[in-house]
């Protein structure tokens, strides 16, 4: 059975909601970061960065929200296509890097974010997801960031309604709210 390492409050959750949406099982290992045992044997063998989400698929180990959030896509929704691929990983690298170092270093106020909505309100204005009409991973990376952004940098997404709406409708589905609701 496939282990998904987390702890409270971290980029687990982004996996575990994905997880929730695929349907598969799995076993979610919390860590307790305030005994340290992210930093300890046995997980240091797992990511000796000591970081999670971290997943164990057999006897295969990766960690990094996004690349587990492509491993799983690949593996699961039989993702073959290298264009589609490619695609995916634009967007889940939008979600980790560009959108959530932008949101932490305090430019919500600024031009960088509200550009970077801007071209979501563009895509998501003809789409109802970021890769057509089906929901995918690319999702579930930028969704978990429009939900932490207004939770933890204030951003406001009043001006873009069509990114509004997909943000309400991400946090409204059944997966969602499984692993959100707790926290």
């Amino acid at each position: 059975m496939l282990k998904l390492y987390g702890g409270a409050r971290s980029r687990a959750s982004i996996v575990q909601w994905y997880l929730e949406e695929l349907g598969l099982e799995y076993e979610f290992v919390m860590l307790d970061f305030q005994a340290g045992e992210n930093r300890q044997e046995p997980f240091l063998a797992i990511n000796p960065m000591g970081k999670v989400p971290a997943i164990v698929d057999g006897d295969f180990v990766l960690w990094e929200s996004g690349a587990i959030l492509g491993y799983l896509a690949t593996k699961y929704c039989d993702v073959t296509n290298i264009q589609e691929s490619a695609l995916l990983d634009q967007w889940i690298d939008f979600a980790n890097s560009t959108l959530s170092s932008a949101m932490a270093m305090k430019e919500a106020s600024g031009t960088s974010v509200p550009r970077m909505l801007d071209g979501l309100e563009a895509v998501l204005s003809k789409n109802e997801f970021l890769l057509g009409e089906d929901f995918s991973a690319a999702d579930v990376a930028v969704g978990s960031m429009l939900y932490y952004g207004p939770l933890l940098f204030g951003l406001s997404l009043s001006e873009h309604e069509a990114v509004r709406t997909y943000s309400e409708k991400l946090q409204s589905r059944a997966a969602f709210q499984t692993v959100f609701a707790s926290r």
